[in-house]
């Protein structure tokens, strides 16, 4: 759905791809853990170093299934993944449908560019899980803020951003004129919305599971975005 008064994005880049399109991983298990937490007000803790191998679950599947109808419709020229076995699996099982009606996607990209927000110390636990871990971190997040909180040995959003801007004005990555499909995290998500239009939020805006988020070249040289965390199908 587009969105009437956006304001004019502020990117500047030499060469910019025709559209880029950003979806975010379908439900993981740590998805379904971390709600169930917060409906229950209880801390949730990944294991050490589990983040980047967190997969989908069966639901997460199906939606990513659903978003390879909606690709099969909208095959990019270009897709560049995280390397995060969630956001692997949520472009595989898109490709995999999109194939079955006929469409053949291009291979995808692994780019470390397009991982999640790293927590540091912090890595696989909730909030629930940082207060109980450390009441006096949990304070200071609260009053640093959301955006520009980062955690001892992790990135603030700003940190994702840097790194997402670095991906755009890659061409190898972002191909000029193409249609480029990125497959991330809802951190990666915000921060394209931060880079290409310049609002900075008071909170992060929520960008759903297997959701599309659509940024289009006006033909004078900016992306702008007309979509933001829409559901296709939904």
């Amino acid at each position: 759905m587009a969105e009437p008064g956006l304001p004019a994005p502020v990117f500047p880049a030499p060469a910019l791809p025709a559209e880029l399109i950003a979806v975010r991983h379908g439900q993981s298990t740590a998805n379904v853990l971390f709600d169930r937490a917060r409906a229950t007000g209880t801390p949730a803790v990944l294991p050490p170093g589990a983040d980047p191998l967190v997969p989908l679950t069966p639901l997460g599947r199906e939606q990513a299934a659903g978003l390879g109808r909606w690709l099969a419709g909208t095959v990019p020229d270009a897709v560049v993944v995280s390397p995060y076995v969630r956001a692997r699996q949520t472009w595989e099982a898109m490709a995999d449908a999109a194939e079955r009606l006929g469409c053949r996607p291009p291979p995808p990209v692994l780019d470390e560019r397009l991982r999640d927000r790293e927590m540091g110390v912090f890595e696989g636990h909730d909030a629930h899980a940082i207060r109980d871990r450390d009441p006096g971190e949990a304070l200071r997040r609260e009053q640093a803020g959301e955006w520009t909180y980062r955690p001892p040995g992790g990135e603030s959003l700003p940190d994702v951003a840097a790194r997402v801007r670095a991906l755009l004005r890659d061409p190898a990555a972002v191909p000029p004129g193409r249609r480029v499909l990125l497959v991330a995290h809802d951190a990666v998500v915000v921060a394209l919305r931060h880079v290409l239009g310049g609002e900075t939020p008071a909170r992060p805006w929520p960008v759903p599971n297997a959701s599309v988020s659509r940024w289009v070249a006006d033909g004078g040289g900016v992306l702008r975005r007309v979509e933001f965390g829409a559901r296709p199908g939904a």
